[in-house]
């Protein structure tokens, strides 16, 4: 990490590539070889016109505009001062919820769950992407359910849905408001098992079959978006090595690890970007 950095900041020095390569002309060329272009919105908006066969794959960053914080950014979850003598890596995780159910959903409720959350441009121009039969699937490290509002129909979940909780013992399906309006912790009302969110927590594996689903639709994919995720959550940020195309888009604030695979990058946020395909 640390030559990574130090690599990373003599690059842009000479050329104001990052982790790229600068080459004549003040093009931009990534490590291996394929020219990197910053992404403009008449660009993006002949990439999406000349394209029937899109995938967006996002991560938090897709929702931060609909005021539901991010992770790991300087103002994210993870990085505010806790009141609890457990960081949320550990108060999210799955031996965490079987040991300390109690504080679990203490956490959980106030700071994974925003009802009154509403999707932003972004998910609305995805949702009239997919029903101009443009894009294929929406891929969603979300739990917030935002893509389901704006419209979107196809949606891969792979860290599954606040929307969905089930009860451990019998199976039994809850709603969000059930969880909300629990006292304590959510039992089941059939056989008062423990109700459990349908969200893939620390320790947990991913759905292999949205997994899978998610890796098909990349592989066939013409124009692959990746926008608002750090790409540092695995194994779900290992997803873009899949794509085998030449128009990989990817949308962040920051840099991410997988910049140097990409045909086009775009540094800001991403909501803005789209409300210019749908203003």
């Amino acid at each position: 990490m640390i030559l990574r950095n130090y690599i990373d900041t003599i690059m842009t020095l000479l050329g104001g590539c990052g982790f790229h390569f600068p080459y004549k002309n003040n093009k931009c060329y990534n490590v291996i070889g394929r020219e990197m272009k910053k992404l403009d919105v008449d660009t993006f908006k002949t990439l999406i016109d000349n394209s029937d066969n899109i995938v967006f794959f996002g991560g938090a960053g897709v929702s931060t505009e609909s005021n539901i914080p991010d992770f790991r950014s300087a103002n994210g979850l993870y990085n505010e001062k806790q009141k609890s003598i457990y960081t949320p890596e550990e108060i999210l995780s799955h031996s965490f919820f079987m040991k300390h159910t109690d504080e679990f959903y203490k956490y959980y409720k106030s700071k994974m769950i925003y009802k009154d959350a509403k999707p932003n441009p972004a998910h609305i121009a995805l949702a009239e992407l997919e029903k101009a039969g443009k894009l294929k699937a929406v891929i969603t490290q979300n739990i917030d359910g935002l893509h389901q509002m704006a419209g979107s129909k196809n949606v891969l979940e792979l860290h599954g849905s606040v929307h969905r909780n089930y009860c451990m013992k019998c199976g039994s399906f809850y709603d969000l408001d059930y969880i909300i309006e629990s006292d304590g912790i959510p039992l089941c009302q059939k056989c008062n098992g423990i109700v459990k969110p349908d969200v893939v927590l620390y320790e947990e594996a991913l759905d292999s079959q949205v997994l899978e689903t998610a890796v098909n639709y990349i592989m066939d994919s013409d124009v692959f978006i990746i926008g608002g995720t750090s790409l540092s959550v695995y194994p779900s940020a290992g997803l873009v090595n899949y794509y085998r195309g030449n128009k990989l888009v990817l949308i962040n604030k920051t840099k991410t690890p997988y910049d140097y695979k990409a045909n086009y990058v775009y540094y800001g946020n991403i909501g803005e970007l789209f409300s210019k395909l749908i203003g």
